[in-house]
């Protein structure tokens, strides 16, 4: 049996053709089912369905053979363990840094003066303003991170930006991108080696499908 970790929303839907291009279907709708594990038209794979920040951590420790997540997670991840063969080119955005449409984020990091940046992803974060040499007191948030700058909580936010309509309908503006961010495909090591074959089958679907 092969486990293919997923996760709900945009990855889950822009994977469902690749993996259509490897003769398996998904047979339930996740957002009708109340199931956790979905079975497919291929009898020796099924789906799991995890948070997208615990699909590398499913995949590492054998929970899942293979899986599918943002080069976001994946650095805050660290990747350890995994193997990273495809860039699947899906649920493309890019992380950001947005403040409000009236802070001047040009001088705040000029004048080398302490920042606060709120952010769920610590680590990307850290190393972008280490980088420039600006000195940032990082706030973890996990959710409705438009709010930090509104209330005061913080001077920026490091977050995924699309199509920027959020930050524009919060009176916030996206002031530098970080990197273009789209979802990998990572595998268990260990499972590459003991079902080689079947892996090796689907890999190569999604590698014709992407070109």
């Amino acid at each position: 049996m092969i486990t293919l970790a997923l996760s709900k929303g945009r990855i889950f839907d822009e994977t469902l053709p690749l993996l259509k291009a490897a003769g398996i279907e998904v047979t339930e709708d996740p957002e009708k089912s109340r199931k956790l594990i979905l079975p497919t038209t291929h009898p020796d794979v099924r789906v799991v369905l995890v948070r997208a920040t615990d699909v590398p951590t499913y995949v590492q420790y054998g929970g899942a053979d293979i899986g599918v997540a943002g080069k976001d997670i994946l650095l805050e991840h660290g990747g350890q363990g995994l193997y990273q063969p495809l860039d699947l080119k899906i649920a493309k955005c890019r992380l950001s840094v947005a403040v409000r449409d009236d802070f001047d984020y040009v001088a705040a990091v000029k004048q080398g003066s302490r920042i606060a940046v709120a952010t769920k992803y610590t680590n990307c974060a850290r190393e972008h303003f280490a980088n420039k040499g600006v000195h940032v007191d990082l706030i973890k948030l996990y959710g409705s991170m438009e709010l930090a700058p509104l209330t005061g909580l913080a001077d920026a936010i490091v977050d995924l930006v699309s199509t920027g309509s959020t930050l524009r309908a919060n009176h916030l503006v996206e002031v530098e991108e970080i990197m273009q961010i789209s979802s990998r495909l990572v595998v268990n090591q260990a499972a590459l080696k003991t079902k080689r074959e079947p892996l090796r089958a689907i890999i190569d679907a999604f590698a014709s499908a992407i070109q």
